[in-house]
Formats: structure tokens, sequence, C-alpha cells
């Protein structure tokens, strides 16, 4: 009976040596292309006994991966921050994808976890179409995701509820006597622009406030886009007297164009951003902005995909970290100090029944929840 192959084959038709295979087989840190090249010839030989099977179904990268939407973005900059020393010292090392928000890219990195370059998939899409939720739920190893998914997905998934935030931005420009509060969002096929345009209008009317649509205009999530949106609506409603970007990279723009229009900021138009990256704090004025939790999150779904890989078995979870309003100048003056909401200096929320501000910087997140496809933010969020 004809011998199969063995390690030496192996390692004769891959051109590694001997010792590379076995640290492959063993799941032990390899370099990838040269667990691409061991596994491509047990392949072609047909190294198939069961001893092997295992061997080969059990051999790990130690690499995670982190899919974002734009590796420039200082929300997913922080994130990073986050996840690469929770990793680090489980032993993995973060490999880093930018699919310019592409699904069709996404959809490519979900099924090329089947080639076992990585052991396991953070991703934040910024789109969620059936086709992308299809590839999730094939996906041939964990996946965490990070942001909103339909109820009865199976996923690990880490979340924010970015329409409680921008209610609270809204509730705190109307209690400072702001009635004509422009809207500057990204695009509405995403999930963040879908969720916080709702929001809006929500939170108008239950402040009693119409619906202006010449007090919204759709750009991206960017600086240059969020200038020239804000330029948009100046030229349509120029009695704005607040602006409500959905991100902190839209408020900067929308202070550039302001600046140039001669707008004083806050005294003629108030401006609140979402996000609070560290440049919103940096901006002159500095801008009051909804954190989400950036670094939070990315913490969290860390954890998550280690806790995935330690038990491939267990109910998926979903984490939830609350928004919380970071008051600065942007909307308060210079000569107020900037502060979290339960400062003084912060005019107090007029309006019976406006939900709670919470103070700490870096909050709990909502305890883990076990139950497949549970809903935590039924009203969504980005």
């Amino acid at each position: 009976m004809r011998e199969g192959p063995t390690i030496t084959t192996i390692a004769k038709r891959a051109g590694v040596s001997i010792a590379s295979v076995s640290r492959v087989l063993n799941g032990l840190p390899t370099r990838q292309e040269t667990v691409r090249k061991v596994m491509a010839a047990a392949e072609e030989l047909g190294y198939v006994p069961n001893s092997v099977a295992r061997s080969l179904k059990s051999a790990r990268t130690n690499q995670v991966a982190f899919a974002m939407a734009d590796i420039g973005n200082p929300v997913y900059l922080a994130m990073v921050r986050e996840i690469q020393p929770v990793l680090k010292a489980a032993g993995y090392r973060l490999v880093l994808h930018s699919t310019g928000a592409d699904v069709g890219e996404e959809i490519e990195v979900l099924r090329s976890l089947g080639e076992r370059y990585v052991d396991g998939l953070i991703l934040i899409p910024l789109r969620v179409t059936d086709e992308l939720v299809e590839a999730i739920a094939a996906a041939r190893a964990p996946v965490v995701v990070i942001g909103s998914v339909p109820d009865g997905l199976r996923v690990d998934n880490v979340r924010t509820d970015s329409r409680t935030g921008l209610r609270l931005a809204l509730d705190h420009l109307y209690a400072l006597g702001r009635r004509r509060i422009g809207f500057v969002n990204g695009p509405l096929d995403t999930v963040p622009g879908a969720a916080r345009a709702g929001a809006y209008r929500d939170a108008l009317a239950a402040l009693g406030l119409p619906y202006d649509p010449d007090l919204v205009e759709i750009g991206d999530f960017n600086r240059a886009e969020g200038a020239a949106a804000t330029s948009r609506l100046l030229a349509r409603a120029p009695d704005v007297d607040a602006l409500m970007c959905a991100n902190d990279l839209i408020a900067l723009g929308a202070l550039h164009v302001l600046r140039r229009a001669g707008r004083r900021v806050p005294q003629h138009v108030a401006v609140a951003g979402m996000d609070d990256i560290d440049l919103a704090a940096d901006a002159w004025p500095a801008v009051t902005s909804v954190s989400l939790g950036s670094a939070e999150r990315g913490r969290a779904a860390a954890e998550l995909l280690l806790d995935r890989l330690r038990d491939g078995d267990r109910e998926p979870r979903i984490i939830t970290v609350p928004p919380r309003l970071v008051v600065r100048a942007s909307t308060v003056g210079e000569d107020a100090a900037p502060s979290g909401p339960a400062d003084p200096a912060v005019p107090e929320q007029t309006r019976p029944g406006a939900p709670e501000r919470t103070g700490t910087r870096f909050p709990r997140a909502v305890p883990e929840r076990t139950a497949p496809g549970e809903d935590v933010v039924r009203e969504g969020g980005g």
C-alpha cells in the first residue's frame, strides 16, 4: 500500500523547512505566507489522515483582522488604540483593512476568512445589506460586528445608541434657547445616517419644533463634505441659530464655513457634533459633542472576540455602550468652562421628561445579553 504524504513531502512541495510545516500544523505563530504555502501543499498532496485533519482544522495564525471604512477616521483610530493592546496581551497581532465603506469589499474580507489568514474578524460596516448579513452568517471564522445588525443575526455585537445621543444634543441646544436648529447629516443609506435622520425628526417633534427641510442637508462623514453641506444649508436658511452635525468631522467643516461667513460660534450659531474625537476638543472653539464610546466599543469588541476564540459554542452576546454629552465652548461660549453635563456652568434642561445625561467620561457598558438575536437597542443607532 502506498504510503501517504508526510510533513517531509509537504515541506518539499511547499518549499519550506520541515520545522515550518510542523509549526503550521501545530498552530504556532508563523509567517502568513508560510501558512498559506503549507496548507496549500497539504491539500494538493491529499494529506487527510484524521490526526492531520484535526491539526489543519486547529491551526492558528495568532492574527485578528479589523475591517473599517476609513483607517484615517479618528473614531476608528480610537478603537484601534484599545483593540491592539487587548489582543497583544492574548498573543495576537492586529491586521487592518480599510474598506472605503464598500459592501463588496467587506464581503470579500468575510469570505477570505476561509483561507485562514486570520483567526477572527472585527467588522464595523456602515451599510448593512442582505448580502453582507449572509456573508457574516456564513463566515468560517469568528466575527464581532461593531454597529447595529438585524435581529436574528447570531453574531457577537457591540453597539451604541446614536438616536439617544442626538436627542441629548438637541435637548441641550433647545435649553440654550435655540429654535432654528439645522442638521447636517451623512448619507441616508448608511446605518448611522438613517438612525440620526430619524432621531432628528423625533427630537424636534418631542420639543414642539416643526420639521423644516430647508434646515436639513446631506453630505458625507468627513470635513470637506461637512463644509460643503453647511454652505448649502446656510444659503437656504441664513436664520439658522444652531447646527447639529452627524459627526465631529462634519462639525469641524461647519466651523470653517461659519467663520468664513462671519458667523460667530456660538453667539450667532451654536454647533454640536457626535463621536467626541480628540480634534473636537482641540478645535477653536472646542466642539460640544456626543461621545459614542469609540474606545470602549473597540475594547469590548476585542474582548468578545477573544471569548469567542476560547469558546466557539457559546451563545452570541450583545453589548451596548451608552452615549453621553460633552459640553464645550461651541454651544456655551468661551466664558463657560467646558465640562460634562453635571457642571453647574451648563444650563440645565428645561423640558419636562428630558432624558438624563450621564457625566462620566468612560461609562460602563450595559451588561452583556446572552439571548440570541436579542434587540438591545430597539431604535437602532450607528
